[in-house]
């Protein structure tokens, strides 16, 4: 019988799921919900120094759909705004109700060393599992010269990590932002500063579009708006990127997120480097009631693939990502139609013709496929659809 349970830095997991710094970790009532629900853990919305201002905007949400369903996801939504003894009294209820599951520390201080120290110091003695240092916020806070500013910046994030570590009697994640040339770069920076583990990504820095009757920016605060963070399913690909630049550089554990919307999702992660998994948007869109669908989902694939547990999916894609001149250039596929399938719209042919290569044609109600003209793109595939083209 394959398990959900696995370790992090000898820190036990009950699933591998757990919810990311964000709105749905901004209460005590909210988390408790969460784990009755499910939940592995939670990493509580990002903790600040009492005399750290925050002052929101209205509105500070914006989506990207399609077909009805939330692609993208922009907010400009700052920090926890529950004071540090709040924090403190909830972490102790919730580990008292809730002892098997995980709960880490998000902590955000301004770019001086008492502050990040007291801060550690204050939660050294609370129940939390472990700490997560918030380098990587892009909004709000990056104008402070906290947030983004210090993630984007291998010096600060090392000077950062190791003032933490001087005094930490806890395991350090350092959350990192994508908004960066070379993100396994920064990694290895905190890595030699003694972080303990990376969390990748935050969000991205993002603008989700323009009202063209007002040529306002979204979100509309009043008329104005500034750059937001992009998550939601759509990110997945830079989160997974990330994660494996990250794997590739380091070998220090990784809470991996970015667009996880299911067990897929996951599992994905999991096979680039993540040890464990962090949710945000999905849970934002459809609720905390979706751990069931994952847990369940990731338990059958484990049991299909005759693994016993998550830690068994980790770094399985790794060995499979190549430089680009490393490739294998020297066999080709070409599309086959299935006869059944197709319609024959032509959408192929035209997208074939129109983006350099014509190798597809429309002959006697059939798509024909001109090898001496295709070069295997498999651009006919994607844009096909019904499906009816497969490359071999």
């Amino acid at each position: 019988m394959a398990t959900l349970k696995t370790s992090v830095l000898e820190i036990d997991f009950e699933n591998p799921f757990i919810l990311s710094s964000a709105p749905p970790t901004a209460k005590i009532e909210s988390i408790d919900k969460a784990f009755t629900l499910g939940w592995g853990g939670a990493v509580l919305k990002t903790i600040t120094p009492d005399n750290l201002e925050m002052i929101e905007a209205s509105q500070r949400y914006a989506t990207w759909k399609s077909g009805g369903r939330v692609c993208g996801f922009e907010n400009i939504e700052l920090l926890s705004h529950l004071t540090n003894k709040q924090w403190l009294d909830g972490i102790k209820y919730l580990k008292q109700k809730h002892p098997t599951k995980v709960q880490i520390a998000s902590i955000m201080a301004p770019v001086v060393k008492e502050e990040w120290q007291n801060l550690v110091k204050t939660f050294n003695d609370s129940e939390a599992d472990a700490f997560e240092l918030n380098f990587s916020c892009p909004h709000g806070m990056p104008e402070k010269g906290i947030g983004m500013a210090i993630g984007t910046n291998a010096e600060i994030s090392s000077m950062i990590t190791g003032w933490v570590k001087e005094v930490a009697e806890k395991p350090v994640f350092v959350k990192l932002s994508p908004n960066v040339t070379d993100i396994a770069y920064i990694a290895k920076a905190v890595e030699a500063a003694g972080a303990d583990g990376i969390a990748a990504i935050n969000t991205v820095q993002s603008l989700m579009g323009v009202d063209l009757d007002t040529f306002e920016p979204l979100p509309k605060v009043n008329g104005k708006s500034t750059f937001g963070g992009y998550s939601g399913m759509s990110v997945k690909p830079i989160g997974l990127r990330c994660v494996a630049q990250i794997r590739q550089k380091s070998d220090l554990p990784i809470l991996g997120m970015g667009g996880v919307s299911g067990w897929r999702d996951a599992a994905e992660y999991m096979s680039v480097g993540a040890d464990v998994v962090q949710v945000c948007t999905e849970v934002m869109i459809n609720g905390y009631a979706v751990i069931g669908g994952m847990k369940q989902g990731l338990l059958d694939y484990l049991e299909h693939k005759g693994f016993n547990s998550p830690a068994d999916i980790k770094n399985k894609a790794i060995p499979n990502l190549s430089s680009h001149e490393k490739l294998n250039k020297s066999t080709q596929v070409y599309p086959h139609i299935d006869d059944v399938l197709c319609v024959r719209c032509g959408k192929c042919v035209t997208i074939c013709d129109e983006s350099e290569h014509s190798a597809l044609s429309l002959v006697d109600g059939r798509i024909q496929v001109n090898r001496d003209a295709c070069v295997g793109c498999s651009l006919c595939s994607h844009v096909c659809p019904k499906a009816a083209i497969t490359m071999k």
